[in-house]
């Protein structure tokens, strides 16, 4: 059981952990190339260990270094080429851990190969996520993929893949990556369409790597703030991928728990440099925004071809807002927050078209209300998400992380905003992507 009390002004300034999401598949792609592949700034973290651990396995040479980036190691990843995990690790069985990502991006990548079988397996959390969404699209380009009754583990054998025009029934950045890593591998051209916008680093690092790849909008623009319209995406085969260096920058969704923090402990000013603002990522910020939170944007020299900068949160009263389908898939990581910031309100905050989250490392909808209630918030359950009626203050009291760890630094930063304090049981669970926090 860890304790967080209530805190005095927060002030200061720091570099968040390096991006989880860009760490993954920086060291993916970068095992797809032929050449060696410096990524700087790698997250030290459990899942993305997890990344380096696979690609070990099926065949690259990695090596890990010191980096000066908190949280953070430098990566010389030397691949193995589009066809190496055939040559080299025609057979294997691949622990992802808890890695969700790496879970369902792999797959692509590995049905490709012209032979050999893999096997993906993880831990217990892991092995309650679902992998249909990523089997359905992937035998439709042929390949031979089976699951335990639409979870892991997962069963992937080498075949020849054709190029699909597929249309994402849910908005998922990991499906649409996986499609895309198939479609290097496939025939003809890969189309993939998105119900709703989805971050975009897979398809920034395969640019920069040298793939074929284009976006284009899907449909019209919708003009409301922090969202982006959809987006139409196509690959072509690629004989080979090469990039030199890899810069990781710092990860929003780490720095959105300092953030919300500064926001809600009195006469706080925090300023968060180096950070990624990819509009694909950053849309907690629309939410702030129409809160009313005092927080300021100041765009800086992209970092890998990623929009980079700094962001300045202070203290300062909140309203209550409504978070739609739309907004979703760009704050999925960030929902969490938005409910402990609606506790704060003197109204009624609701997410509504958030059934994803009931497919994270726990049900999180579940466990979202569930540690909320438990502390002092008046918070209800909906199907596809939430509903809070701010009182202004939270008591505190006890959460359970579930093993989860961003409800781990849920319960860490309420604690900093209560009354009374809050003991976060299985507060370990955060080192899973916030490195020296578990």
């Amino acid at each position: 059981m860890t304790r967080f009390d209530p805190a005095g002004p927060l002030r200061g300034t720091l570099r968040p952990p390096p991006d989880k999401s860009i760490s993954h598949r920086a060291a993916l792609i970068a095992a797809m190339g032929e050449t060696e592949t410096h990524i700087r700034g790698y997250l030290d973290s459990a899942d993305t260990r997890s990344t380096l651990r696979a690609m070990t396995a099926i065949g690259a040479d990695v090596q890990a270094s010191p980096s000066a980036a908190p949280g953070a190691f430098d990566v010389r990843v030397h691949g193995n080429g589009m066809r190496g995990p055939a040559r080299k690790s025609a057979e294997a069985s691949i622990d992802v851990g808890n890695a969700g990502t790496l879970l369902r991006l792999l797959p692509g990548w590995l049905a490709g190969q012209r032979e050999g079988h893999w096997r993906l397996d993880g831990d217990e959390s892991i092995r309650r996520r679902p992998v249909d969404r990523v089997t359905d699209p992937l035998r439709l380009m042929g390949a031979e993929v089976s699951s335990r009754r639409g979870t892991p583990p997962l069963e992937v054998s080498g075949s020849k893949l054709r190029g699909i025009d597929y249309r994402l029934p849910v908005a998922s950045a990991q499906v649409k990556s996986c499609v895309l890593l198939a479609g290097l591998m496939a025939e003809g051209e890969t189309v993939v369409t998105e119900p709703e916008p989805t971050r975009d680093h897979t398809e920034r690092l395969l640019a920069a790597c040298g793939a074929q790849i284009r976006s284009e909008d899907a449909g019209t623009p919708v003009a409301i703030r922090g969202r982006l319209p959809a987006r139409r995406v196509t690959v072509s085969a690629a004989e080979r991928l090469e990039v030199d260096e890899i810069p990781v920058p710092g990860d929003f969704s780490s720095a959105a728990f300092v953030l919300v923090a500064a926001i809600l402990v009195g006469k706080a000013e925090v300023r968060i440099e180096e950070v990624g603002i990819n509009p694909s990522r950053v849309g907690l910020l629309g939410i702030l925004h129409r809160m009313g939170a005092p927080v300021e944007v100041e765009e800086g020299r992209p970092l890998g071809g990623e929009p980079c900068g700094a962001i300045v949160a202070r203290s300062g009263p909140l309203e209550a807002t409504r978070v739609s389908a739309g907004e979703i898939p760009l704050t999925i990581d960030e929902l969490p927050l938005v409910g402990l910031l609606g506790c704060f309100t003197d109204g009624e905050t609701v997410v509504s078209g958030a059934e994803e989250l009931r497919h994270k490392e726990s049900d999180r909808i579940a466990t979202v209300v569930e540690g909320l209630r438990g502390i002092g918030a008046k918070i209800e359950a909906e199907p596809d998400g939430f509903r809070v009626k701010g009182t202004g203050r939270l008591a505190g009291g006890t959460l359970d992380a579930h093993g989860d760890h961003r409800l781990a630094m849920l319960g860490a930063v309420a604690g900093l905003a209560s009354d009374d304090g809050v003991e976060v049981e299985g507060f370990e669970a955060a080192g899973i992507s916030y490195p020296s926090s578990g």
